[in-house]
């Protein structure tokens, strides 16, 4: 089943086409939510919360869109929700695995240099390269769910990747 047909199912109630979209998108939007929280039983909170919210807008999902962004949108937004009212601190990257490094040593000295880089930026360019590196989105997936335009998402990148290469080279 793909996603055009389990959305026009899930339009018309069915369950086991809405299970099949949580089994396929779990694991992205967990991903992005531990990223974004740092904390994994929130990160579960916080994708429950996002698929009930899917479940219950599914009828307003525009035909022919994307799904993954529509979906990493909800969640983005629950996230971001769920900082305001528990003051949640800003999101870690312990743990995540650094792309073809073998020397655990090596990685845990990036990782932590990547996490300082991070922890600099600014929320809205913080968030683009968590969505774009590290939840593995499109630059037009990334425009989607934050809600602007791609130039938009390339010029915070840029300017995130500027800062970053900056604070890295210290």
């Amino acid at each position: 089943m793909n996603d055009a047909e389990a959305v026009q199912l899930c339009q018309d109630g069915s369950l086991d086409a809405f299970r099949h979209m949580v089994e396929r998108y779990q694991d992205v939007l967990y991903g992005t939510a531990y990223l974004m929280t740092s904390n994994g039983a929130i990160a579960e909170e916080c994708v429950q919360e996002s698929f009930l919210s899917a479940w219950r807008g599914i009828g307003g999902f525009r035909s022919g869109s994307p799904l993954k962004p529509w979906l990493v949108r909800i969640l983005v937004n629950t996230v971001l929700d769920l900082r305001r009212r528990r003051h949640l601190p800003t999101a870690d990257i312990e743990g995540v695995p650094l792309m073809g490094e073998d020397d655990p040593a090596k990685q845990v000295s990036d990782r932590e240099a990547i996490r300082q880089a991070l922890a600099v930026l600014p929320e809205e360019q913080r968030q683009v390269v968590m969505l774009k590196y590290f939840s593995g989105m499109t630059t037009s997936e990334t425009a989607e769910v934050l809600g602007c335009a791609e130039g938009t998402v390339k010029s915070r990148l840029h300017r995130a990747l500027q800062h970053m290469r900056i604070e890295l080279e210290k």
